[in-house]
């Protein structure tokens, strides 16, 4: 299947590497807080609804049965067409709950739709619901194996690090993926570049990735995402002038908030955390909600320990993305710096609600409940603090330092 033109402006990636956790994790310590993982920065296109053309009733001559077989299966396949253009629509929306149900409607149609399975993927990815996304583009690429939509889709979500998952084994699916695509499309610049990325993730900063970067760019020269992805393995290299003026392009070539992220994100990755902002600030002047933007500007400003500017940002995205865990993460921490430790509670339980397994014992830490049980003690408010140890232990319950904790509030 042929990407279309469009493809190439609703799209943006995520640019998560294994350099770029380091990155964050070293500025953590220095800031006093582990911001976290990177937020999604990938809008894929719509599934394709294939148009329809009106078919003519049934000629039924009087006295001989109806032979309704062709007929039911015609209406079978428009009502699939008209759930997915439903489900698009929106989607578009952002009225992700209702898209869900209409995508979820088309297995009861027909069990192995790839296209359905796609478009959930779509919708939990705009949410941040990577192990929901990816479980679904897998099944897309499983149902529709040829479709290189999807197979970009799913590596895009496996380049990115989850907490206590086989990180390495995901990378290496990535890429697998990717050549996949690049081997069904030779041609499609954003086959080649998620091939950039995948070997990226791998730490593999060599001539491979740099070459795969550089074709996506020769295939099309207009495309920012391409751009910002190699000036980031170019800087890796030492090519440092080169890679500024690749950046600038990508900056001046920039026309929707998904590619403003992706380029504000590099940055960050890089440390250039100030010099994020006005890029975001761009974003968010496109779209005031989008929740990659948000994310990312609340995450700078928790760097700089600007917490009261980070909570509206943070409490925004975790409206319009109230099922992905990293914004109620990051708005908890914000509310502990703050010491508002009845809102940091709630907001933690909130985030366990969508943790995975990695993720709930991290919720326990000291920038989780432990911090907030911490919180409560200094405050000498020891039943709420013996509360929020509980709490703690149930996610982390082989912590010993909780369990004296809790002895000492009770």
């Amino acid at each position: 299947m042929r990407a279309a033109p469009s493809f190439r402006s609703v799209l943006a990636f995520i640019a998560l590497f294994v350099s770029l956790l380091f990155a964050v994790c070293a500025l953590a310590q220095d800031v006093g807080v582990d911001v976290g993982g990177a937020a999604g920065i990938f809008r894929p296109k719509n599934p394709e609804a294939k148009k329809r053309t009106s078919r003519p009733a049934p000629v039924v001559r009087r006295g001989t049965p109806a032979r309704t077989t062709g007929a039911t299966n015609a209406n079978v396949e428009d009502r699939i067409e008209d759930l997915l253009d439903k489900g698009n629509q929106l989607r578009d929306a952002r009225r992700f709950a209702e898209a869900e149900a209409a995508y979820q409607s088309i297995f009861k149609l027909k069990a192995n739709d790839g296209r359905a399975a796609y478009g959930l993927g779509n919708i939990y990815s705009d949410q941040q619901r990577w192990e929901e996304a990816e479980a679904a583009y897998r099944n897309a690429v499983l149902w529709s194996p040829s479709d290189v939509d999807a197979l970009v889709a799913l590596s895009v979500v496996l380049v990115r690090p989850r907490t206590g998952a086989s990180n390495a084994k995901r990378f290496a699916d990535a890429e697998s993926f990717a050549r996949r695509a690049v081997q069904l499309q030779p041609k499609n610049a954003v086959a080649w570049d998620r091939l950039g990325v995948a070997l990226q993730a791998r730490g593999l900063f060599n001539n491979e990735t740099e070459n795969a970067y550089r074709r996506a760019v020769e295939l099309d020269p207009q495309f920012p995402v391409a751009y910002a992805h190699l000036a980031r393995v170019l800087r890796r290299l030492g090519k440092n002038d080169e890679a500024e003026s690749l950046y600038a392009q990508a900056t001046q070539l920039a026309k929707d908030p998904a590619t403003l992220n992706l380029i504000a994100e590099s940055l960050q990755a890089e440390q250039q955390w100030q010099n994020s902002e006005p890029v975001l600030k761009r974003a968010l002047e496109l779209d005031a909600r989008n929740p990659t933007a948000l994310y990312l500007m609340g995450r700078m400003l928790v760097v700089f320990k600007r917490y009261d500017e980070s909570e509206p940002y943070l409490k925004t995205a975790t409206e319009v993305s109230p099922r992905a865990f990293q914004p109620f993460n990051l708005l908890g921490r914000t509310y502990l710096a703050l010491d508002r430790f009845e809102e940091a509670e709630v907001t933690y339980e909130r985030a366990a609600g969508f943790a995975s397994a990695g993720d709930r014992k991290q919720l326990a830490g000291i920038y989780g409940f432990e911090g907030v049980g911490d919180g409560y003690m200094k405050a000498k408010k020891k039943p709420s603090a013996a509360r929020a140890y509980k709490r703690a232990l149930e996610l982390d319950p082989a912590n010993p330092t909780l369990e004296q904790k809790l002895a000492k509030a009770q």
